[in-house]
């Protein structure tokens, strides 16, 4: 989607603000032995509260509200039985629709114990997004985000998820562009657009991994076994200068 007027800036603000807080509500709400269907309901009942719908569940039919994963799941997991245990790492993403415009927004966490090596992972994915913020302008080309991901994932010793990256969205959860890199692609050559609205999400993880897997459900996307992951995720608008962002908490 590109914004063509104001009306569409303030309804896109409206669900981002919406998705922004949820996921932030069940960042504190999240404790040890809660369960993650436990956990997705109240992302649910946050979402109802405020007039938005799970964006997963109306366009995909994804059983859950929120996408929750954990420890080897890098992204899509099934809310469940599974209980949530001291040090696990706990992705949870949230993405909704409410009056037809859609918004996505992700972040992860560790359980105590803290492990410093999670924290320096958790750490270096939030501040990767942060500074590829700095390249999402008018006419910069898309690789500049996935060089300044790359770099800070290299700096920390982290592998990135090379088959998950940011998209376009707004009037549709996943738009053009279909795949933003969360790596550097010399070859992607597209460039961004004034009023383009989009997600950029970086994907890191503990050692060399870079590819995720499909579980057998379906659904759930699994690092190699032994591996930890990452997520933070925005979604913005592009403009000439810093690009709005539209899920700050």
């Amino acid at each position: 989607m590109t914004i063509s007027n104001d009306k569409e800036l303030e309804a896109l603000r409206r669900i981002g603000s919406v998705v922004a807080r949820c996921r932030d509500a069940m960042v504190k709400h999240a404790q040890v032995g809660m369960s993650t269907r436990e956990l997705d309901a109240f992302g649910e009942a946050f979402l109802a509260r405020e007039g938005a719908r799970s964006a997963p569940r109306v366009v995909y039919d994804f059983p859950g509200a929120t996408c929750i994963s954990i420890n080897e799941e890098i992204a899509h997991g099934i809310p469940g039985d599974r209980l949530i245990e001291a040090g696990d790492v706990v992705n949870i993403d949230v993405s909704a629709e409410m009056d037809g415009y859609f918004s996505d927004t992700g972040a992860t966490l560790q359980m105590p114990p803290h492990d410093p090596k999670i924290t320096k992972l958790c750490d270096s994915t939030r501040t990767a997004l942060e500074r590829a913020l700095e390249a999402v302008r008018a006419d910069r080309r898309f690789n500049e985000v996935g060089r300044i991901l790359q770099a800070q994932a290299d700096r920390g010793g982290f592998g990135v998820i090379k088959n998950l990256g940011g998209h376009g969205i707004g009037r549709g959860l996943h738009e053009q562009p279909e795949f933003i890199a969360g790596y550097n692609d010399p070859n992607d050559h597209r460039r961004f657009e004034l009023g383009q609205v989009i997600t950029i999400e970086p994907f890191f993880s503990t050692g060399p991994s870079t590819w995720a897997r499909e579980a057998d459900d379906g659904w759930t996307l699994l690092n190699k076994p032994g591996r930890r992951s990452a997520q933070f995720e925005h979604t913005m608008v592009v403009t000439d200068g810093a690009p709005i962002i539209l899920t700050h908490g």
